[in-house]
């Protein structure tokens, strides 16, 4: 699969988006009870890897995920995130987790 993300550069700032409800997890997203957009991603995003999501301004829509800030911070979380685009199982198994755990989705 060829990357869904961009990272961004603009006078020096950088945002790192992509775009939602057109993804190979989508599906199993929405077999969870869950939406499939940009404020779901942002709840995956601070539930794996909250020490990333507190360096980033999340900034999402409901047909976007986008997050701002430096430059290392949006690659790691290129890395992260990237693998769970296109795995529903993946995903579905941290939605699982989360729930059971107490971790509210706002999508």
């Amino acid at each position: 699969m060829s990357s869904q993300i961009t990272i961004h550069e603009i006078d020096g700032a950088f945002s790192l988006t992509f775009y939602c409800g057109d993804l190979p997890a989508d599906e199993a997203i929405v077999e969870t009870g869950h939406e499939p957009n940009g404020y779901f991603w942002e709840g995956m995003v601070q539930y794996l890897a909250p020490e990333i999501a507190e360096q980033l301004e999340l900034d999402s829509e409901g047909g976007m995920f986008a997050a701002n800030g430096e430059r290392p911070a949006l690659d790691a979380l290129q890395s992260l995130i990237e693998p769970y685009l296109g795995d529903g199982e993946k995903v579905a198994t941290v939605i699982r987790e989360a729930e059971d755990s107490g971790f509210a989705f706002d999508d």
